[in-house]
């Protein structure tokens, strides 16, 4: 297949233009750095610098959207909420706006979003199917997908990727977390008791290969592991894979001090269950944490 991706010097992106690559896909990264591009990938793909109005995209046979801003590196003050909105609007549109401008558009486009689109769930177990709460984080996700979602044709399928943590050593969020415990000093956040949807960046490359191929997916997808778990659990077996204890706790007036509104992200949660991945007939390689936990920390994933 002939696809372009963009956000692909990111975590999710590297690792997924890697897998495509070695299975003899024709990539091309949109990317404002092609010498970043280059030197993760060598010369093996093709880079884009930018989009422009005069051109289509009647040469590829998938689009997948990956580009947008950290959420969680900044506080959200409203000028940081409004960049995270336009990091991730603004190219979808025009990916979006090139696709219904093709006259042999690609078949499938595949965009990301987050579990964050559900807001805080507490205990409810959510599917693709679960009302959402009405938070920043919803907004933004709700917002991003609609956008996404005008590709959608009779010649062209949009799939969402509503996407939980993503478990690697090289990015994201667990080379953070990882710190306090590598010194012993590691613990559970707030109560501990919200929900930590999770996904292996294995898994999450290859789901995202599924739905590529799988010519009926569309609509929304949970990209989470079927076995989503609670902080203090999750902190539990992070120490015991680094055979470290996990007794402190961070205290939620600490984080809502030092984060602001942003702390709802790691007080919050969602008991994430990747109904119709699994229903499509998806299979996990690590649907248990302390295996992923392990797999990752063992072999530096």
């Amino acid at each position: 297949m002939k696809i372009l991706i963009t956000g692909g010097t990111g975590l999710i992106g590297k690792a997924l233009v890697c897998e495509l690559a070695l299975a003899n896909n024709d990539i091309t990264v949109l990317s404002r750095s092609p010498q970043k591009v280059y030197s993760h990938f060598c010369n093996e793909i093709t880079c884009w610098t930018q989009l422009n109005d005069k051109q289509n995209l009647n040469e590829f046979d998938a689009v997948i959207n990956l580009a947008g801003e950290p959420i969680a590196d900044n506080r959200w003050t409203p000028s940081q909420k409004q960049k995270l909105v336009n990091s991730r609007c603004h190219l979808t549109q025009k990916l979006v706006d090139l696709i219904k401008a093709s006259d042999s558009p690609p078949a499938v486009f595949i965009s990301g979003s987050a579990v964050g689109f559900y807001g805080d769930q507490a205990d409810t177990r959510v599917t693709e199917e679960t009302p959402a709460n009405p938070e920043f984080t919803h907004e933004l996700c709700a917002k991003w997908e609609s956008i996404a979602l005008e590709a959608q044709t009779p010649l062209t399928r949009v799939c969402l990727l509503r996407t939980g943590i993503v478990l690697s050593t090289l990015g994201g969020a667990l080379p953070k977390m990882s710190k306090p415990f590598k010194l012993g000093l590691g613990g559970k956040l707030g109560s501990g008791k919200q929900y930590m949807p999770w996904i292996h960046i294995d898994d999450m490359v290859s789901a995202i290969v599924f739905l590529l191929k799988t010519q009926d997916a569309k609509g929304a997808f949970n990209l989470t592991a079927p076995n989503p778990v609670q902080n203090k659990e999750f902190t539990r077996l992070l120490g015991k894979a680094f055979n470290r204890p996990a007794l402190m706790t961070v205290p939620e007036s600490l984080l809502r001090l030092v984060m602001g509104e942003s702390a709802t992200l790691v007080l919050g949660g969602q008991q994430a269950i990747p109904e119709k991945l699994l229903k499509a007939g998806f299979e996990f390689r690590y649907p248990q944490l302390e295996v992923a936990l392990k797999d990752i920390i063992t072999t530096g994933k």
